[in-house]
């Protein structure tokens, strides 16, 4: 994207701050926005639960207010908005802006900003198996405050609910996703009116704002209390989706929704339901429904139901999107990735990894079978993704906008006096659901880290073939036929000759006239400007190299590149081009320093990846595809 495309695209966002602010609602609230449907009735309802005394909704009460305040207005929305990687978020980009000050940090610095990055990665991936089932449960379960008779439906009707949202994702949402954000709207402002219906009747909680009933709360239940601290963080749960889609909606329109009606409801829905418990504690087991009025209960749920599964859309999206970036930074194989819509770039659609979503959603939902038992596995995968946010923030500002490091640490401690707390509080719950988080986070990570080393290790392999200007003189010595037309070898590293091209010549003896040396390399930032994503060489006898960068949010379209390629004297006929990639067998027998697990493992991998043909969008009969075998 050139400078001037970005400078008319921040006018654009100022001016449509509005509509973009309403859109926002569908997309970046929907997590966080549904989460009272669960969050005080984990508090005083359950394994975990408190008991319920008026000094204990209001010190509950205090820690929702200012959890929200801090973690929300404070951190996300007032400083980790700030850390825009061209105008992209989220934990990707972020680990993006801190590579780009590599220079600047230490081995170990530099090891613990990308683990943590990796590892932060893998727990939002797990919140995206997560979110749906427990949001999805959690407004359905709103049927056994109705009538009794409804429990045995619950959970079929859950997975029906999960399955057909799963089931057309392929469709995309460009059409039905325009109500989104008025349908969210509704529910903020529905939640909102509850909640002040409620708070007429008990005004005197809104007195919980004073922070002493927070201390008093921790004083008095000692232990007990550090346990429901973990289920006070779920109002938060979602607050990583305020800068995960910072790029599509922009920081402006993100602040003004929060602090304009996000905010403002959340409280009113969090004031009203314990004031309701003041007056009526039967209701623990679902004050959120407790709330309705009965002619209002089925609407309400139906209108829950819509905005869990609005919720659960945008971490499905994203956990489509985070595939994409982590395929582009080397971090993930090949997924086939098809886009469901021409108007808006980043609507995509993974089939493997939807599928695999949905999948673990049923499977925890059947597993756990109530709400409840998901509290705790949500609250680790949310928690120890925002520590790692704090952390590389904090690298961030130090080591990248010259924050002294007098300014930047009373705010690490500020973030991470809550983040370790909350983080610290949900281990607890570790044998109750936690295990979850951890079992995928580190299935995830593993899978990750090794496909980063192993392509590490085959790009070494590779780049100790022979030298390009060995070939090149070695060829000018020979009369190598020549035949019409134009070959493009696809290469990992631009240094060397291309394995495919020897393999190709040994076999063939003849050569195109043009021959195009192609390497595409990923870059640390969400778009690669025009002007310098494609660099070529002229090499002489016909051969020309040419190495194009691609941002972690474009997508490798290699015809788009040769055309690109031409405006730097590379003409070429499409019509006259074959492209030829590298099929290649590996073998776990080398002397290379990878345990021989992830060898294996890695080799697996490079088996199950998709189809090159597919992810560089060539032309499937312009293709010819050589075979290599490589030790590891």
């Amino acid at each position: 994207m050139s400078s001037i495309d970005q400078n008319s695209n921040h006018r654009w966002v100022k001016n449509k701050t509005l509509p973009l602010a309403i859109g926002s609602l569908g997309v970046v609230f929907g997590d966080i926005g549904t989460s009272p449907l669960y969050t005080i009735r984990e508090c005083f309802h359950g394994k975990h639960a408190i008991g319920l005394t008026p000094e204990n909704l209001f010190g509950v009460m205090a820690l929702i207010f200012w959890s929200l305040t801090v973690v929300v207005s404070v951190k996300y929305v007032s400083f980790v908005l700030r850390a825009d990687n061209h105008g992209e978020g989220g934990i990707f980009a972020l680990l993006g802006l801190v590579s780009a000050e590599s220079k600047k940090l230490s081995p170990r610095v530099r090891t613990i900003a990308a683990g943590g990055g990796i590892l932060g990665a893998g727990l939002l991936a797990g919140e995206g198996i997560i979110t749906p089932a427990i949001s999805v449960l959690s407004a359905v379960e709103g049927l056994e405050v109705a009538t009794k008779a409804a429990s045995p439906l619950i959970l079929p009707l859950t997975c029906l609910i999960l399955f057909l949202l799963f089931f057309f994702q392929h469709r995309g949402t460009a059409d039905i996703g325009k109500l989104f954000g008025p349908i969210m709207t509704l529910w903020f402002l529905t939640i909102a009116a509850l909640g002040i219906a409620a708070i007429i009747q008990a005004p005197q909680i809104l007195l919980a704002v004073n922070p002493l009933h927070a201390y008093h709360f921790f004083v008095a239940n000692k232990f007990q209390s550090f346990v429901v601290f973990g289920s006070v963080v779920l109002c938060i749960t979602g607050c990583e989706a305020l800068y995960a889609d910072l790029g599509h909606f922009g920081r402006k329109a993100i602040q003004f929704s929060w602090l304009g009606l996000v905010f403002p409801s959340l409280l009113c829905s969090y004031f009203g339901q314990t004031a309701l418990l003041l007056k009526n504690p039967e209701m623990a087991f679902n004050p959120f429904y407790g709330q309705v009025p009965k002619f209002f209960l089925y609407p309400m749920v139906g209108l829950a139901t819509m905005a869990t599964v609005i919720a659960s859309q945008a971490l499905i999206s994203g956990v489509f999107s985070l595939t994409q970036q982590a395929i582009d930074l080397g971090y993930s194989p090949r997924f086939l990735i098809v886009h469901t819509s021409y108007e808006i770039k980043g609507q995509i659609y993974v089939p493997a990894v939807n599928y695999a979503l949905m999948a673990a959603c049923l499977g925890v939902v059947i597993g756990f079978r109530e709400s409840s038992g998901l509290a705790g596995a949500y609250g680790l995968s949310v928690t120890g993704t925002m520590n790692i946010t704090s952390t590389l923030f904090f690298i961030l500002a130090t080591r990248g906008w010259g924050w002294s490091f007098w300014k930047a640490f009373p705010l690490l401690v500020l973030f991470l006096a809550f983040d370790l707390s909350y983080f610290l509080a949900n281990l607890l719950k570790f044998v109750d659901g936690g295990w979850f988080t951890f079992l995928t986070a580190a299935v995830l990570t593993m899978f990750m880290t090794t496909w980063r080393r192993g392509r590490a290790e085959l790009v070494q392999r590779l780049g100790t073939r022979l030298p390009l200007n060995l070939f090149l003189e070695d060829l000018a010595k020979h009369n190598i036929p020549r035949v019409k037309g134009t070959a493009v070898f696809m290469s990992v590293t631009p240094e060397g000759t291309s394995p495919v091209l020897l393999h190709h010549l040994k076999h063939t003896k003849v050569l195109h006239e043009k021959v195009v040396l192609l390497s595409l390399l990923s870059a640390n930032i969400p778009n690669v400007k025009a002007p310098g994503r494609v660099k070529v060489d002229a090499l002489g006898q016909g051969f020309y190299r040419v190495i194009a960068y691609n941002g972690y949010m474009q997508r490798p379209n290699v015809p788009e590149i040769i055309k690109m390629a031409s405006k730097f004297g590379l003409e070429i006929n499409p019509a006259e081009t074959t492209y030829y990639l590298g099929r290649v067998t590996l073998f776990t027998h080398g002397n290379s320093k990878m345990m021989h697990w992830r060898k294996s493992l890695f080799a697996f991998m490079s088996r199950a990846a998709g189809s090159p043909t597919a992810y560089y969008n060539l032309p499937a009969d312009r293709v010819v595809e050589l075979g290599a075998q490589v030790q590891l």
